[in-house]
């Protein structure tokens, strides 16, 4: 996934905030917040981000079945 054109100040987030967060559930794709030029934090929405905790919950007891031939 490329970053480079969701990436925006912290300025724009904040005159933002309410398109920010309706793209984002759209769009289904993290957004990069820079300050002082900076990547600092990301974004994203609660669908992806409910998806991807559970990806890391399976991922290890995948891992642990294949080790142990299951």
């Amino acid at each position: 996934m490329r970053f480079s054109s969701q990436i925006k100040p912290t300025n724009y987030l904040k005159a933002n905030a309410a398109n920010v967060l309706l793209q984002l559930a759209e769009r289904r794709e993290p957004l990069v917040i820079t300050q002082n030029g900076e990547a600092k934090a990301v974004l994203q929405d609660i669908a992806s981000c409910e998806e991807n905790q559970e990806t890391v919950v399976v991922t290890p007891k995948c891992c642990t079945g294949v080790l142990l031939g299951l």
